[in-house]
């Protein structure tokens, strides 16, 4: 029998509060241009390199939706160099919520968008 679900994930949806504010963030942290005109509820697609998108949904015009974060990171970015990703942050003066953090062949930090939400950095 074969399966109609297939083995791959299509689209992360980050549930936001303020669209514009979370684009504007999302759109700095991946270095990409964003014209403000561009943006209108209920979501915003972030351009993305592969075959996974981020939807950020803030829902129907008028009304603003009430994040309760998760305690633990919603996914990851990743990165080949993790020390420049976590200088690159710290430019930007992103919340950091963790250190960097090694295991064997593995390194990674987590940062909270405008929501509260926790986004790893990692290298593997």
């Amino acid at each position: 029998m074969t399966n109609p679900i297939k083995n791959r994930a299509n689209t992360i949806f980050i549930h936001v509060s303020n669209l514009e504010k979370s684009v504007i963030w999302y759109s700095k942290l991946l270095n990409q241009q964003v014209d403000a005109a561009d943006i209108s509820r209920p979501v915003y697609n972030l351009a993305m390199n592969q075959y996974t998108g981020i939807t950020l949904d803030a829902g129907p015009s008028g009304t603003t939706k009430e994040i309760t974060p998760l305690p633990y990171p919603l996914f990851n970015f990743h990165t080949e160099d993790i020390y420049e990703a976590y200088q690159h942050i710290k430019k930007f003066e992103y919340k950091i919520v963790s250190e960097i953090v090694e295991f064997d062949d593995f390194a990674y930090f987590n940062i909270i968008d405008p929501d509260g939400n926790i986004i790893m950095i990692c290298n593997g």
